[in-house]
């Protein structure tokens, strides 16, 4: 037998030996080692936006069909409730006259006489103003409205003529609305069937 040293694992070593695994050669063996756990992995960059700043946010669509909101309009409180057309007719006086002096016959049963003459004087002059051309044809139209809601005893639809007429044609109807506001109030007092009275002439 050699005096050589045989290390285990050797080449020469016996052939039921086990194989010796050098360690130092496994750590020596290709240089320095990549750790690719050490690789920083950068956030997908949004486009459009800074280092540090929020994605962009889209806007919700409307609906289609949907149309945006149509601006807002100061509304005539007065002037809104008659049409184009209606003011391209003018309205029976003879309709409103029936109706006004047919309220005030019915007053003349309980209401003091003094305050039906002066509703009386104040219906004249309407009637002077309406026949000389005094009154704007959107007057004439809304007291032609008025008159009827007081013949169907709807108060309140009457008053608010009444008040809006006040407001925005004062200067036509200030001598002679005394009257027909006196006119409403004292024909809501009364008992419903009598405002069925018959008009002047019957």
């Amino acid at each position: 037998m050699s005096d050589r040293f045989v290390k285990p694992g050797n080449q020469e070593h016996g052939w039921n030996d086990p194989p010796q695994f050098s360690y130092g050669l496994q750590k020596d063996s290709g240089g320095p080692k990549r750790n690719i756990l050490n690789k920083r992995v950068h956030a997908p960059q949004f486009t459009g936006s800074g280092s540090g700043q929020s994605p962009a946010v889209m806007m919700p669509t409307p609906p289609r069909g949907t149309n945006p909101p149509p601006s807002v309009c100061p509304k005539t409180p007065s002037d809104g409730k008659i049409e184009a057309a209606e003011l391209e007719t003018e309205p029976s006086f003879e309709d409103v006259q029936e109706a006004l002096h047919g309220a005030l016959d019915a007053c003349r049963r309980t209401v003091k006489k003094q305050i039906c003459d002066d509703v009386e004087r104040r219906l004249k002059l309407f009637e002077d103003m309406w026949k000389s051309g005094k009154l704007s044809s959107l007057v004439k139209h809304r007291m032609h409205r008025l008159s009827q809601d007081l013949k169907r005893k709807e108060w309140d639809a009457a008053d608010e003529i009444h008040r809006a007429l006040m407001v925005d044609h004062v200067a036509e109807v200030s001598q002679w609305m005394v009257g027909v506001k006196r006119l409403i109030a004292e024909a809501r007092s009364l008992n419903p069937e009598q405002n069925n009275g018959p008009g002047p002439g019957s």
